[in-house]
């Protein structure tokens, strides 16, 4: 029976700690927060009052606070952070893990100060010569839903097929399906830039523009990632499926996602630091957003969606000017 170490106890991390107990093959589980109130009430009341209200953690999960004790014995690490704390994070994982324990990044991001993505932050931190032990889940998966059991299907990636069939077999359950594949970049792109895009799509809500905006916005959003993916070295069909449009459309127009929430209340005039402040949740495209802008700039793609967002969110643009400009930008083919 393996143990699976799950790092990070937001609401994405707690999912999982709940969708893995109910998998078709058995594991221990040991999930690590960082926060000393997370702890206490999950080991006490086994709920996540804070990040996932309403969801019991079931008993047999171990919640601690000492990562070497969440470590201990752990054959997949299972990486769940904020994209920002993930280099920190793995630094410290790497003196407590095994030689050949398995690396699974679930969060979706750029690391902000070196525009990395969370694979490659993994193998430079844990001193991996190859990205053979490592995989990347993403896809469409609302953590609220998740813990309810309600169906979902996400992709891993690694470059290790056999590695990915291990992950998929030990992850998979009856409510909760995984694909494979073996397009790692496209895969962290697409999921780290959806985000962005999502928040576009939030402030087209936020200023009431319609609905016909808010599918072109997408649309053309799904082309900027795509235009980047391959650039870096993904693949076109990735982003077609369901790490790309799949998790595009829900991130974009979902009722619980936080990256459109916050585009939202953009949209409304509010101020990006008060928006941040009410809330200890992680809305992770807006620390990706110049991330992503300056890899478009490095491989010299054009990302016009991205480049609006990031001055709204950087430079204080008011958000009405930034969408007259895309719909004023040079007339062109499709």
């Amino acid at each position: 029976m393996k143990k699976i170490a799950i790092i990070g106890g937001g609401a994405w991390g707690t999912a999982l700690a709940i969708a893995l107990t109910q998998s078709s093959v058995a594991h221990r589980l040991a999930l690590w927060a960082h926060s000393a109130d997370v702890v206490e009430m999950l080991s006490a009341r086994r709920v996540n009052e804070i990040y996932l209200s309403g969801f019991e953690l079931p008993a047999d999960v171990e919640v601690t606070g000492g990562l070497e004790k969440a470590l201990a014995g752990a054959d997949i690490v299972l990486g769940v952070m904020p994209s920002a704390h993930a280099r920190a994070l793995y630094r410290a994982i790497r003196p407590h893990v095994a030689p050949d324990s398995i690396f699974v990044s679930a969060t979706k991001g750029l690391e902000p100060d070196t525009y990395a993505r969370i694979s490659e932050v993994i193998a430079q931190e844990i001193g991996m010569d190859s990205p053979s032990r490592i995989a990347v889940l993403s896809g469409p998966s609302f953590a609220l839903e998740v813990a309810a059991g309600d169906p979902t299907a996400v992709v891993l990636a690694s470059a290790d097929a056999t590695l990915a069939s291990e992950v998929q077999e030990e992850f998979s359950g009856p409510r909760f399906r995984l694909y494979t594949n073996d397009d790692v970049i496209g895969t962290e792109i697409a999921g780290a830039v959806k985000n962005v895009i999502a928040i576009a799509a939030g402030i087209c809500t936020g200023l009431e523009l319609g609905t016909n905006a808010v599918a072109a916005l997408v649309t053309r959003g799904l082309a900027e990632m795509t235009r980047l993916a391959v650039a870096l070295g993904g693949r076109r069909e990735t982003l077609s499926g369901l790490a790309g449009v799949g998790d595009l459309i829900l991130t974009a127009t979902g009722e619980l996602s936080r990256n459109r929430s916050v585009g939202i209340e953009l949209g409304k005039g509010r101020d990006l630091r008060e928006i941040l402040g009410s809330t200890r949740s992680v809305a992770e495209g807006v620390g990706s957003a110049a991330a992503t802008l300056e890899l478009a700039r490095r491989t010299k793609v054009e990302m016009p969606i991205t480049e609006q967002v990031h001055s709204v969110l950087t430079a204080g643009r008011v958000t009405r000017d930034a969408i007259r400009e895309l719909m004023e930008r040079r007339l062109k083919q499709e």
